[in-house]
């Protein structure tokens, strides 16, 4: 199923009574994608964004995280995405439209350590961390306790393993941290599940001082569940510098209620590298034949740039260069074609181009 994005707009306009589109943009979506998106500008000057899943198990994962959210929107410091409506699909399952929240995707690899925005990263992640765990039990959410968890990843291993396509070295060193059960004991926590800087939305009071940044919002909940908190670091620490790394980790372990276990970090960097391997499973599974060269190629090169290290050895990050922290539009998705749904004499201002999170 592919839609338009006028086709989006008017399934945005039967699901919220009063939106009034005026003008609309669609994400260029990226190969293996679930889900269609949408960001509308309506007559009110309001912003929206609309998601219609791609399948039903995209669909399923979208009931449980909007669930999830309805509970986590009073207990965050961050706005998180609220549906304001739904409408059926005539495939089965159901578009959600929700209010576009303010803020520019994080670039994590320009990110400045010290006391501003990554520190703010990793306050918002602890509080994340922090949430009871009862609450996402009554979302429904999927939970794994630590020796489950270091399973399951051990079973998508030997998945891969059967491809082909993940290299012998590369194959060692993760089955040595997977088997290694004294990593693994970790508290549980709920997770936002695939944290990229793209998730986290931010305001600056001055765009030229890191300080004065703050979190305005995390979007992109679809693979929230409780699990390794060392996940939602996974981005992070194959992309951000040592700097900025320590800033987010110092901020974190003060705002957690539970102290952080000692192979957090460790954790989250083999989960870094893990991601390859779903991305394999997912081409794989897809038979998409250049999706699954295009893994094998990024996994052989991680094999070309690493050593068959000590167990407690950890890859060295380099240092980010200096640039803009916050990412320039469009990224990876990019709304680029706006499409007018009706003349705005009055509002040339009025040109659609909302900074939306490029994962919604």
């Amino acid at each position: 199923m592919t839609r338009t994005p006028l086709a989006l707009a008017a399934l945005a306009s039967a699901a919220v009574p009063g939106l009034d589109p005026a003008t609309v943009e669609g994400a260029v979506q990226l190969p293996g994608h679930q889900f269609e998106v949408a960001f509308i500008h309506d007559t009110q000057h309001r912003r929206w964004v609309v998601r219609a899943p791609t399948n039903a198990a995209a669909g399923a994962q979208m009931d449980v995280s909007v669930s999830l959210l309805g509970l986590l929107a009073r207990r965050l410091p961050f706005s998180v995405p609220t549906p304001k409506g739904f409408v059926p699909l005539k495939e089965g399952g159901r578009a959600v439209v929700y209010p576009h929240i303010a803020g520019r995707p994080l670039d994590f690899a320009h990110l400045p350590g010290g006391p501003g925005i990554a520190a703010e990263v990793g306050r918002a992640l602890a509080a994340l961390h922090n949430v009871d765990l009862a609450l996402c039990e009554e979302a429904g959410l999927t939970s794994y306790d630590p020796d489950t968890y270091r399973t399951r990843r051990l079973a998508d291993l030997d998945r891969a393993a059967t491809t082909g396509h993940v290299p012998t070295g590369l194959l060692a060193r993760w089955e040595r941290s997977l088997e290694d059960v004294s990593l693994w004991r970790f508290a549980p926590t709920p997770t936002h599940g695939d944290l990229t800087g793209q998730d986290v939305l931010a305001v600056f009071d001055d765009d030229d001082n890191a300080a004065s940044g703050r979190i305005r919002g995390l979007t992109g909940w679809e693979n929230a569940k409780v699990a390794d908190p060392a996940d939602d670091f996974a981005t992070l620490v194959t992309s951000a510098s040592p700097a900025a790394l320590d800033s987010v980790f110092e901020a974190y372990a003060h705002a957690r209620v539970d102290r952080p276990d000692m192979y957090l970090e460790r954790r989250a960097r083999l989960a870094g590298e893990l991601k390859l391997v779903s991305e394999l499973l997912s081409a794989v599974g897809s038979k998409d034949q250049s999706r699954i060269n295009a893994c094998a190629d990024r996994l052989r090169r991680l094999d070309a740039d690493t050593f068959d290290d000590e167990p407690d050895a950890e890859p060295v990050v380099p240092t980010a260069p200096a640039g803009p922290v916050l990412t320039e539009y469009p990224l990876t998705e990019h709304p680029l074609t706006e499409h007018p749904l009706k003349p705005q004499p009055d509002e040339a201002e009025l040109d659609g181009r909302a900074h939306a999170d490029v994962n919604e």
